[in-house]
């Protein structure tokens, strides 16, 4: 991952507003930039926008054969993209930095660890066939604070995503179509939400969600993956510094609120793209793209400052005289020039 160079009056500035209580697109110290969630068409596909990191989720699902410890479980598999279209940083080739790496590790120990799909209920026959469930994140936009946004991208697509209807009838197993049966949702048990918390100046003051430009000057971090029922599924501090009790327990308290907040936008989502697939309304990322017909006879109706246009007329004009006579004194002492 190659780092983009900052420059040592930038990386001051920051700091220094950081000191001050301030940042610098104006958000407070626990704030969380403007979150947006739009699904798909599909079942399992959304779209999660944290300011302008922006972060697409797909899940999928296949009939395979289980794990042989776990002969009656399905299987939840995690994986993050990283391209170069969403950051210069990233490295071409599908190739996995630390940072990948590091990103697609936190996301399974908050997903998988912690239980919150009900894998015995992917289960078709035991010991031979059993439901596959893949969440793919692919990173659109880079500015910051990726395991957030994935993590909450992630867990809305799984609330969102209909598997097949199954029915075994001895040893045959029948996948029913989308018009034959309708499809089930998974069986999830718990949300669970990361939230990162930077450490500037030894762990002296702490931001919420930090952006790409406070990432890079920032001390260290700690992630902490939280439901709204006050569990704490994981948690990972990494960085160059040194974290009292006193302020992990103060960050799994703004934890709680946060994760509280995130959990009601994404069920808000879930309810309002329900309603409006039962109800045939425009749902889906057509609907969320404000649609407007411009055709070429379109007339606008403009409001025209006539306050003192005599004035500056007559200033436009002063100054295109004042341009003409300077263009002929040039002339003149060109023409001279060329005599001498």
């Amino acid at each position: 991952m190659r780092d983009i160079p900052f420059s040592n009056c930038e990386r001051d500035f920051i700091i220094q507003a950081i000191e001050q209580r301030s940042r610098l697109d104006g958000r407070g110290v626990y704030d969380y930039r403007k979150m947006q969630l739009t699904f798909g068409e599909d079942r399992g596909c959304c779209q999660m926008e944290l300011g302008n990191s922006i972060v697409m989720t797909q899940v999928s699902c296949e009939v395979t054969p289980p794990k042989q410890t776990r002969p009656s479980e399905g299987i939840l598999f995690v994986n993050v993209e990283l391209s170069p279209m969403a950051s210069p940083t990233f490295e071409p080739g599908g190739r996995m930095s630390d940072f990948g790496v590091e990103l697609n590790r936190l996301l399974e120990r908050c997903l998988k660890e912690s239980r919150c799909v009900d894998t015995e209920s992917l289960c078709i026959m035991a010991g031979l066939k059993v439901w596959t469930i893949r969440v793919d994140c692919h990173v659109l936009n880079y500015d910051g604070n990726l395991v957030d946004c994935c993590s909450a991208s992630a867990i809305a697509a799984l609330a969102h995503f209909r598997r097949p209807d199954v029915s075994v009838s001895g040893e045959e197993v029948t996948i029913h179509t989308l018009d034959e049966r309708d499809p089930i949702p998974l069986s999830i048990h718990h949300m669970p939400l990361c939230v990162t918390f930077a450490f500037f100046s030894q762990g002296k003051y702490l931001l919420v969600d930090p952006s790409l430009k406070e990432e890079k000057v920032m001390d260290g971090k700690m992630v902490i993956g939280m439901n709204k029922h006050r569990e704490i599924c994981t948690l990972q501090m990494s960085g160059n510094m040194l974290i009292m009790k006193d302020q992990v327990l103060r960050c799994s308290n703004i934890a709680v609120v946060k994760v509280t907040e995130i959990t009601e936008l994404i069920q808000k989502s879930l309810q309002a793209d329900s309603l409006a697939r039962s109800k045939g309304q425009p749902f889906g990322f057509p609907a969320a793209i404000e649609t407007r017909k411009v055709t070429a006879n379109e007339k606008k109706s403009e409001v025209i400052d006539v306050v003192g246009i005599e004035e500056k007329a007559e200033q436009i004009v002063q100054c295109a005289e004042e341009s003409d006579e300077e263009r002929r004194r040039r002339r003149k002492k060109r023409r001279r020039r060329r005599l001498e």
